[in-house]
């Protein structure tokens, strides 16, 4: 019996072992699940729409599973058999990286996969240790201005001029696929200098201090609704996070000097990185114009010609901190001061021949121009991610202000072609005045993955504004009174108020392996109001909504290295305060101007195909655009009651819709020589009932670099770019011509460099042509800037590089600016 009782008790335990054997085969056979996210390798920003499959542990075997990445770069495969397999993740622009991984009946996040940009050859992609120049991305394309040696020593007006679909004029214009009406950014953040004179605040900035330019044509509900052409976003250099490094540079040539220097090193739990330059401009430039006038009072012609020289100072300094207290939360605290001081000396010759010759006119003036800027801003963010991937939660406060001035004193010589001593003026004229400016802004994002393939994103923003402008403006007339008088109605004193209050959500969707949409909308309120002190009068409070929807659909082909992409986006655009300023300037006695405090928002909607592909292992773009504006802000010249005169003003005038095809690709066609670029050509309609006015036209631009990398360290490189004449509402732009040539050595132990570059050598000038031809005048101009230089740049490097966190700003790009 006791045997018997043994016996049963031995079976029972083999069947109980048996029992949990079988479990915990089981238990390993449930569905296992992998997240992670992609990051690029050099910048460790996210990379998103790459290819992510699971394959067999041994090469040969076909796609298990399969994903692509979101904006986030973050993936999710689901529902996966436990074991050992290798996870392959691909994008056009990159190599490949392939990767050992284990799955469990648990979900396994991974560490960030590391994207390497690639250099192409026939066949297979090649991992090298820079990046290309141009990077093709599916919703942006990349510069990587660090990479450039053109750049060494330049401005970012320099860098913008050799940027994909960007073009910057002699005058120092920038438009982006033919447009004015987009916004720059810095760190993905505006500044106040730049939203008030772009063209000059671009002077304080060193090409030493930018990492990279991203061109985004169609932004996402997260970015403000303001840049109906897109948006540029200039990425400047971060110092290293672990140990000290940092750099000092200097250059110097005819048309600009300047000072670089960084630092960078990390303590403990806190990160330092601060960065400081300064330099100088000098740029000399001539004009001349020609106007026939039609007035009631027979034919008039005006002729004007003359040369200034353009110069000035910038500084600009960074302070940044990071503070990581504890697993999953990060605390960031960023200043920043900048400013820039120019000073213009021209002298213009006018003649106005009327058909009375009673108001038949000749003098010269002698006109000195200033402008200038100071301004600062503090940014701090909290940043809280999760366990759970794809999960995050940030909140953001900014305060920005800028103290803008600008004034301009003539002497004015009548019956003389050129200028001369000041007793011999006529006529004295001087105005001073500021800009003065503040934002406060608050924000806050969260992210929600839902499920394996979701993520909902949604967040709240406000902003409120304060700007306005003051001037005076006194005259003397020596042979009436003794000193200045201020005359009265020449003045202003303006203020406004603007707030904005924005709400946002977007959900992303991978629908199958290949397939990722974004559906999502922004709703802003703004409202406003100004006092114009000067009359006495005042616009009383005013708001409206507007709704900002926007859709992207990505789909990757089978061999993963072609993508189409369709996008959708209404943007909005916001007059800025140099737009309604009704302060009358009189510095050019022929073409005076003045802004218009009654202009509405414009409404843009924006269509958009793209098809990245590789040709020959060589990444290629081809995108196609249309954007309608039905309220468009365009300068308009009006008629005056003075023969010879015309007034300058702003004024939702009229519908534009542009069509616009960008091809752009690069290749390396050896192991040295590599090149990039491409045309873009757009065909605009403006249509004006007010004006009575329908006009078309066709414009291209394009841009070409090629670099090549010797032996010994030494690169050398040239760039080209242009764009011809633009379709105006009244008329037509200038065309835009630039090129450059370089070397680089790069010396001890790849710690310094010696940059010399040579601009436009074979040009010491070329001509802008732009014309105007209304009922009432027929205008030509012609613009010339002599930009033939060279700069000499030396820069040290010490201690080591490390990766950057990326830190998130205040995205203030609601505002048209100059």
């Amino acid at each position: 019996m006791s045997h018997l009782l043994r016996t049963l008790l031995r079976i029972s335990s083999l069947l109980l072992l048996q029992v949990l054997v079988s479990y915990a085969a089981l238990a390993q056979q449930r569905p296992g699940t992998l997240v992670g996210v992609v990051q690029d390798s050099m910048s460790r920003r996210p990379v998103a729409y790459a290819t992510v499959v699971l394959l067999p542990p041994s090469p040969g075997g076909s796609q298990l599973a399969g994903t692509t990445t979101d904006l986030q770069g973050s993936f999710t495969l689901t529902k996966l058999v436990p074991g050992s397999f290798r996870l392959r993740v691909s994008l056009v622009g990159y190599a490949a990286r392939t990767q050992s991984v284990v799955v469990t009946s648990a979900a396994t996040t991974l560490p960030p996969m590391l994207l390497a940009p690639a250099a192409q050859q026939l066949g297979e992609a090649v991992v090298v240790g820079r990046k290309p120049l141009v990077e093709v991305q599916p919703d942006r394309l990349v510069y990587n201005a660090a990479q450039d040696i053109g750049n060494a020593g330049g401005t970012a007006a320099d860098v913008l001029r050799k940027t994909p679909l960007v073009a910057v004029d002699g005058a120092g214009t920038v438009t982006l696929r033919g447009s004015t009406n987009f916004k720059v950014l810095v760190d993905n953040h505006p500044s106040p200098t730049l939203a008030q004179n772009l063209t000059q605040a671009l002077k304080g900035f060193s090409a030493n201090q930018i990492q990279s330019v991203e061109i985004i044509t169609t932004p996402s509900a997260r970015d403000d609704g303001e840049g109906t052409a897109g948006i540029i976003n200039i990425v400047l250099k971060k110092g290293a996070r672990r140990q000290l490094n940092g750099h000092v540079g200097a250059s110097g040539g005819n048309r600009a000097t300047e000072l670089t220097s960084a630092l960078g090193f990390k303590r403990g739990l806190v990160s330092v990185n601060a960065a400081a330059s300064t330099g100088t401009w000098y740029e000399p430039d001539q004009l001349t114009r020609q106007r026939l006038g039609f007035s009631a009072l027979g034919p008039d012609t005006l002729t004007q010609r003359g040369h200034r020289i353009n110069s000035g100072q910038w500084y600009n300094a960074t302070l940044s901190l990071d503070y990581d207290p504890a697993e999953h939360h990060h605390l960031a605290l960023t200043g920043t001061l900048s400013g820039y001081q120019g000073q213009g000396q021209r002298d213009l010759f006018s003649q106005v021949v009327a058909s009375d010759k009673a108001l038949n006119q000749l003098f010269t003036r002698a006109t000195t121009e200033y402008v200038g800027s100071a301004s600062h801003e503090v940014t701090g963010t909290y940043t809280r991610t999760f366990a759970q991937a794809r999960r995050e939660w940030s909140v953001l406060a900014q305060y920005a202000r800028n103290a803008g001035t600008f004034g301009y004193a003539f002497d004015q010589f009548p019956t003389s072609a050129v200028a001369l001593p000041p007793d011999r003026a006529d006529y004295r004229e001087r105005s001073q005045g500021r800009t003065p400016s503040q934002e406060v802004t608050a924000q806050t994002d969260f992210k929600q993955p839902v499920g394996d393939a979701t993520t909902l994103e949604g967040g709240l923003k406000a902003i409120f504004r304060r700007t306005g402008a003051a001037a005076t403006v006194e005259g003397l007339t020596p042979a009436q009174t003794p000193d200045f008088v201020l005359l009265a109605g020449r003045g202003t004193d303006f203020h406004y108020v603007q707030d904005v209050q924005a709400a946002y959500a977007s959900v992303a969707t991978a629908l199958g392996k290949k397939l990722t949409t974004t559906l999502g909308s922004r709703v802003e309120r703004t409202s406003f109001a100004a006092d114009f002190r000067t009359s006495g009068t005042s616009l009383a409070p005013r708001s409206y909504v507007s709704v900002l929807p926007n859709a992207s659909l990505h789909y990757t082909f089978r061999r993963d290295t072609t993508g189409l992409r369709l996008a959708y986006s209404r943007r909005i655009t916001r007059p800025y305060i140099d737009y309604l300023n009704p302060f009358v300037d009189r510095s050019n006695p022929q073409n005076i101007t003045y802004g218009n405090p009654d202009l509405r928002p414009e409404l843009t909607d924006a269509y958009e195909v793209s098809y990245n592909t590789l040709v020959y292992a060589a990444p290629v773009l081809v995108s196609g655009t249309v954007r309608h504006t039905g309220n468009a802000i365009e300068a308009v010249r009006l008629p005056t009651t003075t023969p010879g005169v015309t007034a300058q003003t702003y004024a939702n005038v009229a519908a534009i819709t542009y069509y616009q095809l960008t091809l752009y690709g690069t290749a390396k066609f050896t192991k040295q020589w590599e090149a990039s670029g491409g045309p873009t050509a757009h065909y605009v309609v403006f249509l004006s009932p007010d004006r009575e006015l329908l006009r078309r036209g066709f414009s291209a631009g394009m841009n070409v670099d090629t670099s090549y990398h010797f032996r010994r360290k030494l690169t050398a490189q040239a760039s080209l770019s242009g764009a011809l004449p633009t379709p105006s509402l009244q008329g037509q732009g200038g065309a835009s011509l630039s090129y450059s040539m370089g070397v680089k050595k790069t010396l001890l132990g790849e710690k310094a460099d010696v940059t010399l570059n040579v601009l436009n050598p074979f040009n010491d000038s070329f001509p802008s042509r732009s014309s105007t031809t209304t009922a009432f005048i027929d205008e030509r101009t012609e613009y010339r800037s002599y930009q033939r230089a060279f700069r000499l740049s030396l820069n040290y490097r010490f201690g080591q590089d490390a990766p950057e966190r990326e830190h998130r700003k205040a995205n203030n790009d609601d505002l048209k600016s100059k």
